[in-house]
């Protein structure tokens, strides 16, 4: 049975190519993870006014999220770190009295048209996630980090970079033992 997995897309644009990787992924490895994406675009800021009374736009987005064996981040890079959307989605997550992502299994895919795919801003998100409202079991070493991510995705929204993909098979198996084995440990 696939791992149920939502894929927090960090970016709002329509045309993301995070968006078109969480899609290649869901395609490619659909027997192992069953990948759906949750948007952040339509996420009121975060308020402590609001926090107890939030919309239904984020009520449905904190669902989505707690709906989920597993979470994966794909995360643009703007300015040398993460998107503002993602950061008030991120701290949507982390307030209002019921927390999901604590011990939930999790990994980080990121690209970007620069030559480092993101890197500050895993570095960022890493940091972020480790307050303890919402510290997932983020899969440590194996971070996918593609550069010059318009040169590696073609008019389809396919990875053609075979690098690329390869890498990719490696973290996707590394992460499927990793939730095996934390879902057993859970369960023991």
């Amino acid at each position: 049975m696939a791992i149920k997995v939502k894929a927090i897309i960090g970016s709002t644009s329509s045309t993301s190519f995070n968006l078109k990787l969480v899609t290649f992924m869901k395609n490619r490895y659909a027997e192992q993870l069953d990948i759906t994406p949750v948007f952040v675009n339509d996420l009121e800021m975060f308020s402590i006014d609001i926090e107890n009374n939030p919309s239904e736009n984020v009520m449905d987005f904190k669902n989505n999220v707690k709906d989920s064996d597993a979470v994966l981040f794909a995360v643009p890079e703007y300015n040398f770190s993460i998107p503002g959307a993602l950061k008030n989605a991120i701290d949507w997550l982390s307030r209002g009295g019921e927390f999901t992502l604590p011990g939930k299994p999790a990994f980080i895919v990121g690209s970007s048209m620069g030559a480092f795919g993101s890197i500050r801003a895993q570095l960022h998100l890493r940091e972020i996630l480790s307050n303890p409202t919402l510290a997932p079991a983020l899969l440590q070493g194996n971070e996918v980090y593609i550069g010059s991510v318009h040169e590696k995705i073609n008019e389809a929204g396919e990875l053609t970079d075979q690098a690329t993909i390869d890498f990719l098979d490696a973290v996707v198996k590394n992460f499927v033992e990793f939730y095996n084995k934390n879902n057993a440990t859970v369960h023991a």
